[in-house]
This record gives structure tokens, sequence and C-alpha cells, in this order.
């Protein structure tokens, strides 16, 4: 009987140090993530908004170059960006807009919310499948970041450590990340005026002045 004991205890010590802790699989999550970051990335990014609804984007990204599709109003709308320029296009007024770019797009768009979670969030793991581990993570009081959400739900993949979704509030708004992938091409994410020849183009860009 003894001997029994002993090698339960064994077998209970190994499978305890060999347990991950909720902040080792955010942080294995988010170093698999660092491995893609040349690849670019895809996304879908579901976003409800009080009074105007519910929209969902299909989203590219590659460095600084983004490409966005989404259904809005009865119209397919489709945005790509490059760093300085944004182009629209609006299929239910077969037209495209042209406007400066205001805000930077850096690789991967909205994933800076999957980076830091490990060091800025207290991590609890709420429900544990055979496929995947689904964690609530709180801001921490160390956490200075000041647009960071106070509260998310995250869901890892226990294969791949890839994140299966991220939801979250932000400014009223409820935003969910899910079905990443990665590998995108220049081509999907580049602006080709030649695919709208009849598209009527509405150029909102500011003159450039010379320095």
């Amino acid at each position: 009987m003894k001997k029994i004991i002993s090698i339960l205890a064994v077998i209970t010590w190994a499978m305890t140090a060999w347990a991950q802790t909720p902040q080792e699989i955010v942080a294995r999550m988010e170093a698999t993530l660092d491995t893609h970051e040349d690849d670019g990335l895809i996304m879908t990014v579901d976003l409800k908004v009080p009074i105007l609804g519910a929209v969902t984007t299909k989203c590219y990204y590659l460095g600084e170059k983004s490409r966005m599709e989404a259904r809005m109003m009865g119209a397919e709308m489709t945005t790509w960006t490059d760093g300085e320029t944004m182009w629209t296009y609006n299929s239910k007024k077969n037209e495209i807009e042209i406007k400066d770019q205001t805000a930077s797009i850096e690789s991967g768009g909205d994933t800076e919310l999957f980076s830091d979670i490990a060091e800025g969030y207290d991590i609890i793991l709420k429900k544990e499948t055979d496929k995947t581990w689904q964690f609530q993570c709180k801001k921490s009081k160390s956490n200075k970041e000041k647009d960071a959400p106070k509260s998310m739900d995250l869901v890892i993949d226990k294969e791949t450590y890839y994140p299966v979704s991220l939801s979250t509030k932000i400014s009223g708004m409820t935003l969910t990340m899910r079905d990443l992938d990665f590998g995108v091409t220049d081509q999907q994410v580049s602006f080709d005026p030649s695919a709208f020849p009849d598209a009527t183009v509405v150029d909102r860009r500011q003159p450039k002045t010379e320095e």
C-alpha cells in the first residue's frame, strides 16, 4: 500500500509540475502571435454600437496596409489603407471615396488587445474543454494603460495556442475578434483602381503644401 501511495504521490507531483498557470498559457499565446508578426493577419471583428446596431467586418493586415470588408445599410463597404491614404468603395453608390488617413494602423490592427495581457491583467480560468481554455481577464491595479479595457473574455486553442476569440467593451461598444489566421499578400491589401472602372471617384484629400 505504501508503494502505491508513493507512486501516486510522484504522479501527482509530476502532473502539478507540468500544469500551466493561466498567465503562462496567455504568455505563450502572445509569443506565438509574435512569431507571425511579418506574415500578415486575417480576422473577423464583430462590433455592436448602441443605436446603430451590429456590424461584422473581415479584416486583412500586412504592415501599414489593410483591407476591411463590411456590409452596412444595405451596401458592401470595402476600405483599404496604406499609412497615408484611405480608399472606401460603396457598392450601393458604386462610389470610391479617397481621404487622407488620419489614424495609423499598425501591423495586426486591433490585435494590440492581445498584447501584454499576461502582465497587465489578472487572469482566471473560467472553463476548460478538450480543445480550448476560456479565461476572464481583469485589468490589474498595476496596469496604468488608460485606454486598456477593464475586462476581457479570452478563448485560446489548446493545440496551436492561437486566440480563438477575444471579447470586450470599449467606449460603450461591444467588440469581439475571432477567426484569426495568418498569411496575407500585398495584393490582398492594395487598392487597385482598375477593379472599379465604372465607379465614381470622390477625392477628399487635402492638398499637400510645400514646406
